[in-house]
């Protein structure tokens, strides 16, 4: 992207969000202009997410979620020659669809759209319209107006030794496929298929409110949800999501404020610490009870409630998506979940428990 605003094009360069575009290819973009001593030759501007070259060439970053700026967005100089979509399968077709219709207007350049993401299932409407002929042996495919190239961690110079260890013992043919290998997966038992993405965001009747909170720092990332729940169609809503990596607890709480507002938050409960230092902060922080089953008996719980996720949720709908059960040596489905990437569906479970004791007291599930 930074050699061809030097060039003369012009980007769009989109996520399904636009809080995580920033924090991901928009970060990405400003490094390689500093690491390459380039800064005499770009302008940022931060809070409009735009990159200008000297030559009047710009990168444009924005949400999906922003729909009418996506629509009438145009650089200051030429017209938009590249759109990048960042995190490809978190998109709907009908979004790309839509971003194809801003690659207009006359250009000495070829019009171009590319795709960059981790492959995640063969039902996806990705692999479906974009894959015909691939096969997972391949690593590039070229057409006459398409390129596909696959890169593995093999091919990334930046993972450590302990990164390639962990890749490699990966034991779970789902994730060693798609993580390890770089091919498209096929799900085995997916413990949810009760959940659909909606845009929640002009709704207002919001009133019995739920929050949720998995403890995280290093690898693993702190997760906090804001959620309703409708006891009549028993249907839980999804409204908000916080996921952060590396912050102390008073940065933690700073976070979550503006989402938890003054309602109560079920924590994590093994970490009593701080739970704590939260109410020090100002939540209204608690500990889950937990208790004999509670993960299962949790699941078990949700799998009977319609789950409404709203589209900017996008790191627990990717959760919903992939959690699954384990297998054991047979291939055989165990009723224990694969303890991984699951912090999202942890600390709803954690702020549903009172909801989920009282069908507890009423007898079993099944």
């Amino acid at each position: 992207m930074v050699l061809d605003l030097l060039r003369g094009r012009n980007y769009l360069s989109v996520r399904n969000t636009g809080n995580t575009i920033r924090s991901s290819s928009f970060n990405e973009v400003r490094k390689v202009i500093s690491e390459w001593k380039l800064n005499e030759l770009f302008q940022v501007n931060k809070s409009e997410m735009t990159i200008t070259c000297k030559n009047g060439r710009q990168a444009l970053f924005k949400g999906l979620d922003d729909t009418e700026k996506v629509k009438s967005i145009t650089p200051e100089v030429g017209v938009i020659t590249d759109i990048h979509v960042e995190e490809a399968t978190e998109t709907k077709e009908d979004d790309i669809k839509q971003l194809e219709k801003r690659l207009r207007g006359r250009s000495e350049f070829v019009k171009r759209l590319s795709l960059s993401f981790n492959p995640i299932l063969k039902s996806h409407w990705i692999f479906k319209k974009y894959f015909s002929g691939w096969t997972d042996q391949d690593t590039f495919l070229r057409t006459s107006n398409q390129f596909i190239l696959k890169t593995t961690y093999k091919d990334n110079e930046f993972l450590d030794k302990e990164d390639c260890v962990a890749l490699e013992s990966e034991t779970d043919p789902y994730w060693r496929e798609v993580y390890t290998l770089g091919n498209w997966g096929v799900l085995g038992d997916v413990i949810f298929k009760n959940w659909k993405v909606e845009d929640l965001s002009q709704e207002s009747h919001w009133d019995n409110i739920r929050n949720g909170l998995d403890f995280g720092f290093g690898s693993h990332p702190a997760a906090c949800n804001h959620m309703h729940y409708d006891s009549k169609r028993k249907q839980l809503f999804i409204l908000k999501e916080f996921n952060g990596f590396g912050l102390t607890n008073p940065e933690l709480a700073a976070q979550i404020k503006p989402i938890v507002g003054r309602h109560r938050v079920v924590c994590d409960s093994a970490e009593p610490k701080s739970i704590k230092e939260l109410q020090q902060e100002g939540i209204d922080a608690v500990g889950a009870k937990k208790g004999k089953d509670s993960v299962n008996f949790g699941i078990q719980w949700l799998q009977q409630q319609e789950i409404i996720i709203d589209r900017n949720c996008q790191c627990t709908t990717n959760e919903f998506q992939t959690y699954q059960w384990k297998k054991n040596a047979a291939g055989e489905t165990l009723r224990i979940p694969i303890d991984k990437d699951n912090h999202h569906i942890d600390d709803i479970r954690y702020g549903t428990e009172d909801l989920q004791e009282k069908r507890r007291t009423a007898g079993p599930l099944f």
